[in-house]
């Protein structure tokens, strides 16, 4: 399915969410806002954190805050991207958080961009205040990218692997056969450092490959647990870095942003990502597990930490578990999604099982007249 557009979003009504929910169908709206004080997170896709390493490594920092950010601490956490993809230090940019990344490819002037649907909803923002005309691009379940139309004369396709929210994992070969001349892939690779395919990591991962026509984004802060500090990085060739930086301000990420980057590309870094993704691994086949045992299956095989679930009345099934003391991500403001569409991040196996309880509970409850059932 093609669907070209002209500003970014869709409304509510194209997704038939009534009036108390429209909210939901913002394409501006993220999961941090269902994710309330009080309430057990399955909405965020961060893990918790930050580790003992970290914080260690960001408060042994909080005396230098008086300088301006260094280059030498610059050049350190390059240095480590680098040499933990196989780059040049000139292929890496640093960024604050990976969002940044999207808003300075922008910049590239790009006549046609097609994004890969359904994703993350802050390519499609950035690149339309642009003026760059986007299409989205929404191949049927299971979003296989072989079954992607991508138009020819695209000049960018940006495409996220692992895929939020559909926790699809593409093949690094289906991506590379987007290639076409005079045509960018950019590649979100958000959650890669959480992929797994048996004793293997990152499997499906481009970032070690340069070429002027690949932009890989990076970010830490859903491993690490650092969301609030905002800390990414990209590869791509010195002439496109050169290109997408022309006016970037000065000293663009700060002295902790930086010093969490080194902690975390560095061996300490990377042991506890490993770590990391062998725990989602299990907790994530314990999730689908205790799904399947109440009728309910992800949408895809999920290789990232979270799955996607489609289910009647999705809505409601959100607010009521909301008042069992549970978030979960409603995904009606994703493109190809609906309001019938549930993401959940994967957790410990204690807090998945208290989660289907919960579901199980609002099942069990009388029905309100009229009222569509969760089944």
């Amino acid at each position: 399915m093609i669907m070209t557009v002209d500003v970014p979003g869709l409304t509510a009504a194209a997704f038939g969410v009534g009036s108390s929910h429209d909210r939901l169908s913002d394409p501006n709206r993220h999961g941090d806002v269902d994710a309330g004080p009080g309430l057990i997170d399955f909405a965020v896709n961060v893990r918790p954190g930050p580790p003992p390493f970290i914080v260690e490594a960001l408060t042994s920092r909080i005396a230098d805050l008086a300088a301006y950010p260094s280059d030498a601490d610059t050049e350190a956490a390059t240095a480590r991207a680098a040499a933990l993809h196989g780059r040049d230090v000139r292929d890496v940019l640093l960024l604050g958080g990976a969002a940044e990344g999207f808003e300075l490819v922008a910049r590239l002037g790009f006549s046609h961009a097609a994004l890969i649907q359904p994703s993350f909803t802050e390519p499609a923002r950035v690149l339309v205040a642009a003026g760059t005309r986007v299409t989205h691009v929404t191949p049927p379940p299971p979003w296989r990218l072989s079954d992607a139309q991508v138009p020819e004369d695209a000049d960018l396709v940006v495409v996220g692997n692992p895929t939020n929210p559909t926790s699809v994992l593409h093949p690094a070969a289906d991506i590379l056969a987007l290639r076409r001349p005079g045509r960018t892939i950019l590649v979100d690779e958000a959650f890669a450092d959480l992929t797994l395919d048996g004793d293997s990591f990152e499997p499906e991962s481009v970032a070690h490959l340069a070429g002027d026509d690949l932009i890989v984004v990076r970010s830490v802060t859903k491993t690490f647990g650092l969301a609030g500090l905002r800390a990414g990085y990209l590869l791509a060739s010195p002439r496109t870095i050169d290109a997408m930086t022309v006016g970037r301000r000065h000293w663009p990420l700060g002295t902790l942003t930086l010093t969490a980057l080194h902690a975390c590309l560095g061996g300490a870094g990377q042991a506890y990502a490993h770590e990391q993704a062998r725990i989602v691994a299990a907790d994530r086949a314990h999730l689908v597990t205790r799904l399947g045992e109440i009728g309910l299956s992800p949408l895809a095989p999920p290789r990232a930490p979270y799955v996607l679930l489609s289910t009647p009345n999705a809505l409601g099934l959100k607010d009521a578990l909301t008042g069992r003391g549970f978030a979960v991500r409603s995904c009606a403001n994703f493109v190809g999604l609906g309001s019938d569409h549930l993401r959940l991040a994967v957790r410990p196996a204690e807090l998945t099982d208290g989660l289907i309880a919960a579901v199980q509970d609002v099942r069990d409850r009388p029905a309100e007249p009229g009222e569509t059932r969760n089944r």
